[in-house]
């Protein structure tokens, strides 16, 4: 694992603490690390996935619409949000690793450092109860 930026680091620390799931991402879209509340949707502790590269988790999580059709990565509020560089906002359905489909609300926003370091996103999201 590379050293990551202070506020990177910092930021990690804030999502273990937090009870709303969060998702850290690198300015590429790596996967940098999703708290103990995010590992009860997605359906697998971190320690068990580790860093992955955005190829990969845009589909290992299974983003669909309502219809259960595959959502592009590009349309996914965090990837959004990376390539904007502006908070954005969506819902959409995952089926996590354990196989569960679920209903995501999810607000992400790029992570800026001092200097308007471009470090990241961060994706903060909630289960939608039907």
């Amino acid at each position: 694992m590379s050293q990551k930026e202070i506020e990177v680091i910092l930021t990690r620390q804030l999502a273990t603490c937090l009870a709303v799931p969060t998702f850290i991402v690198d300015p590429d879209g790596t996967l940098l690390f999703y708290n103990e509340p995010a590992e009860l949707i997605l359906g697998r502790r971190y320690e068990e996935t580790g860093e992955m590269p955005a190829e990969i988790w845009t589909t290992t999580f299974h983003p669909t619409d309502e219809e259960d059709r595959p959502l592009p990565p590009e349309i996914l509020p965090l990837t959004r949000a990376l390539a904007e560089r502006k908070p954005t906002h969506g819902e959409f359905w995952i089926r996590g690793l354990d196989k569960v489909r679920r209903h995501l609300d999810v607000v992400a926003f790029p992570l800026s450092g001092q200097a308007g370091r471009f470090l990241g996103g961060v994706a903060l999201f909630w289960e939608v109860q039907e």
